[in-house]
């Protein structure tokens, strides 16, 4: 059977902050537009852009630096539908496509959300137990799997 679902392309940081790797503290932010969603910086990748490459720019758009250290990238796409309530019209996809990278906050960044389309109205670094209970619902199975991977390769 096949699958004619529609996903975007899309980047995602798991940011974690200057103290790493003495202390293991996760970035995320709450949207604008949805109060009680947190997650990690994210973003589509635009036509011609290599996923690095996004992954810079939508740093620097979501949070106000791109200043990071590449510490490692996910091996494969992970996919995951948006929920029911998503209406199309806002959202052309049935859901993501990401790739995911673990970086890390050089000393000299500067986190400024307030941005000249800001996407976060709060953020905040958190250990792993509390990362967990903060993030949106539909998002903690991916985020689970992409962390899993990163601990079990050492990097976390």
């Amino acid at each position: 059977m096949k699958n004619n679902k529609s996903y975007r392309p899309n980047v995602a940081a798991i940011v974690l902050s200057s103290n790493y790797p003495d202390k293991c503290e996760f970035f995320v932010a709450q949207r604008t537009d949805i109060k009680g969603a947190w997650q990690f910086p994210q973003g589509g990748i635009d036509k011609g852009e290599t996923p690095l490459y996004a992954l810079f720019r939508e740093l620097k758009e979501e949070i106000g630096t791109d200043e990071i250290e590449v510490i490692a990238e996910h091996p494969v796409w992970i996919k995951y539908d948006f929920p029911a309530g998503v209406s199309k019209k806002l959202y052309p996809f049935d859901g993501q496509k990401q790739k995911y990278f673990l970086v890390r906050l050089k000393n000299n960044a500067n986190i400024n959300i307030q941005t000249d389309v800001p996407e976060f109205d709060e953020y905040e670094f958190v250990d792993y137990k509390e990362l967990f209970e903060k993030v949106t619902h539909f998002k903690k199975q991916v985020y689970r799997q992409v962390i899993d991977y990163f601990k079990k390769e050492g990097y976390l």
